[in-house]
């Protein structure tokens, strides 16, 4: 390993062990009893990698997609209750508003991000321990970094849950994501079959659906509510938030479009 590996390496572990302590801190000296559920979810998936790696043998990346694809599915589940549950009581009209968005906590929504941000931690971990990024400045634990101090400050402080829970929303597209990594990963590369199409087709609709347009509207409804957010850390670290997953959507997209590009030759060449 490098050096600039290693100063990498060490870099991320300690924020890790800074944020697990934070957390600690706060179950323990100030009672704040419903992160439980942060601590839960990093059991829950922990649990899972586990019971994966007991069960079979194979490549650690193999697991963590596997997992990865457990808490996409688990995350658009629940995101999709709050919504639907949020739409049948309030209605849309009452839903977005900035008052409801900033400051309430739909039902269900508060447990939800603490078991995703619990997952976000696993997954750091499992990244670090078995190595699986590359480059001097990761993407993928810079990403899940900045999830868990936005996630974590939100939980603390108590706001702008509900945005939180709508950026979620692209765990939906996630799901077809991660289908496409187990896919290859088994073997099933087999880019005519009427399966791995439908695939395409739900991986491209859920992309430009649930990841560009959500947080492209999310973006927007942070502009245009500014003035409303009063003078807090909450409107600076929303819009740094936003312009990074908008970022990273863009650099997303244009790595699906040369994987679908490079199964369309690689087929053409079996072919």
């Amino acid at each position: 390993m490098s050096r600039a590996s290693r100063d990498t390496a060490v870099f991320f572990w300690a924020t890790l062990l800074l944020w697990s302590i934070s957390l600690l801190f706060e179950l323990s000296f100030h009672g704040r009893k419903e992160l439980a559920a942060v601590v839960g979810g990093f059991l829950f998936y922990q649990s899972a990698s586990w019971l994966l790696r007991c069960s079979l043998s194979g490549d650690p990346l193999f697991f963590n997609t596997a997992v990865s694809l457990l808490h996409s599915a688990v995350t658009s589940l629940s995101v999709v209750l709050i919504l639907v549950n949020q739409w049948m009581v309030e209605g849309v009209g009452n839903m977005f508003t900035h008052d409801q968005l900033f400051g309430g906590t739909w039902l269900g929504a508060y447990s939800a991000l603490c078991f995703s941000c619990g997952y976000f931690a696993y997954d750091q971990l499992d990244m670090l321990r078995y190595r699986l990024y590359s480059g001097w400045i990761p993407s993928i634990l810079v990403h899940h970094l900045v999830l868990l101090v936005c996630f974590t400050l939100a939980l603390y402080r108590n706001v702008t849950i509900n945005y939180l829970i709508l950026t979620l929303v692209c765990e939906l597209h996630s799901i077809f994501l991660h289908i496409r990594k187990v896919r290859r990963m088994a073997g099933f590369r087999n880019a005519k079959s009427r399966i791995v199409r439908v695939e395409w087709v739900l991986n491209w609709a859920t992309f430009f659906t649930a990841r560009c347009a959500c947080h492209a509207l999310i973006t927007y409804k942070v502009i245009i509510d500014a003035p409303k957010f009063g003078k807090g850390i909450e409107l600076p670290l929303a819009l740094f938030g936003m312009v990074g997953m908008n970022t990273l959507n863009l650099f997303l997209g244009l790595d699906l479009f040369k994987a679908y590009k490079r199964e369309r030759i690689q087929q053409k060449r079996r072919d």
